[in-house]
């Protein structure tokens, strides 16, 4: 990656970070902002970078609250009083550093402005900059909610003034699900015994998320199955992912190494991180021609290979750890579509001539 997309990248994605050389010639990073500093451990991108980012901005925050004693109901105020409340306290560290990038920059330049003062006007007015960016547009929406949802609870406003405000439509289908030609088509550039077959044959036949597939290890197998709670959920949910271990993935499995730390460690040994593997698996895919293809497209082609063998929606949902149907309904939604419409088809044809014709049922077969 040359020098200035390097740059561009970590001013995107970490404000305040820049990157560094030191006497080993060995890229280093560092927080920098007024007048704070903080060395950033470890590989750029990785979860212990992540970690040490967001040790950097509360050590930032704490020494600006206590050097500018920040003012009772600004927005400076009301989202240091979020990060402490359990609803952030609660999130995976990558859903924070997440939210934490938006937010920030809203505190960067509104910090100063008094909540109570926020009406529909001053919301319309911090979202007009991105009205050519919709995706953009509606997550820093999502961050205003969030932040003015936790005003309303903690008695600094009555109301919350983005409720009437909407989405931009942004056109975008999420990540593209893998097709059955593509996941051909990368099992014949990657052949069995590669990480990058393994990785995927995980991913596919698990539906776990990039998070999940690098934790994965023998102690997650127990007999004929696979057992894991999600890293997403784990602090406030109790739901196993308890699913059998399909031929294809099991014939993967055999060739490892029992006394393996994880299915996916490296090649020293140690576990991958998850950006790691995000990284892994878009050379992965270019290398055999995908560049649609990406780790949680896998996840959507599992729940999709469910519905279209007739999988109802709590099953699809015992495979993918979801709590709610919703969530299935988009990532399934479209085999299920097509499924219900051939049924649908041959209950119109069976009423137009009055006989039986062969009518697909839930698992696709005809009868």
């Amino acid at each position: 990656m040359g020098r200035s997309l390097m740059a561009r990248r970590i001013k995107r994605e970490f404000p305040g970070v820049t990157a560094y050389f030191d006497r080993h010639r060995k890229r280093r990073f560092r927080f920098r902002k007024k007048g704070f500093s903080a060395e950033i451990q470890g590989e750029y991108g990785s979860d212990e970078f992540r970690r040490n980012y967001e040790r950097a901005l509360t050590g930032y925050r704490s020494q600006e609250v206590g050097a500018q004693a920040t003012k009772r109901s600004t927005i400076n105020a009301l989202v240091v009083s979020y990060y402490k409340s359990p609803e952030f306290v609660s999130l995976a560290d990558s859903t924070k550093a997440t939210y934490r990038r938006e937010i920030e920059r809203l505190r960067d330049e509104h910090g100063h402005r008094l909540v109570v003062q926020m009406k529909r006007p001053h919301v319309v007015k911090l979202l007009e900059p991105l009205a050519d960016r919709p995706s953009a547009r509606n997550n820093r929406l999502r961050m205003l909610r969030m932040l003015l949802n936790h005003a309303v609870e903690i008695g600094w406003r009555s109301d919350n003034p983005t409720t009437a405000i909407r989405k931009m439509r942004t056109g975008s289908q999420g990540f593209h699900t893998w097709t059955e030609a593509e996941i051909e088509k990368f099992f014949t550039h990657h052949e069995i015994g590669t990480l990058a077959h393994t990785a995927v044959t995980l991913m596919l036949h698990t539906a776990c998320s990039r998070v999940d597939a690098v934790r994965l290890g023998w102690q997650n197998v127990s007999g004929a199955r696979l057992q894991y709670r999600r890293q997403k959920t784990e602090r406030f949910s109790e739901v196993v992912v308890d699913i059998p271990i399909h031929p294809d993935l099991q014939r993967v499995l055999d060739v490892l190494p029992k006394g393996q730390l994880t299915f996916l460690e490296t090649s020293g040994g140690s576990s991958r991180s998850s950006n790691g593997l995000g990284n892994a698996m878009r050379k992965w895919c270019d290398a055999a021609g995908l560049p649609a293809c990406s780790a949680h497209g896998l996840r959507k082609a599992c729940a999709t290979r469910l519905a279209e063998a007739g999988a109802s929606e709590r099953e699809i949902m015992a495979w993918t750890g979801h709590s709610s149907p919703q969530m299935v309904q988009i990532y399934a939604g479209k085999a299920r579509r097509g499924l219900m419409a051939d049924q649908g088809f041959a209950k119109l044809i069976q009423n137009e001539t009055g006989s039986n014709v062969d009518e697909p049922n839930e698992n696709g077969s005809t009868k």
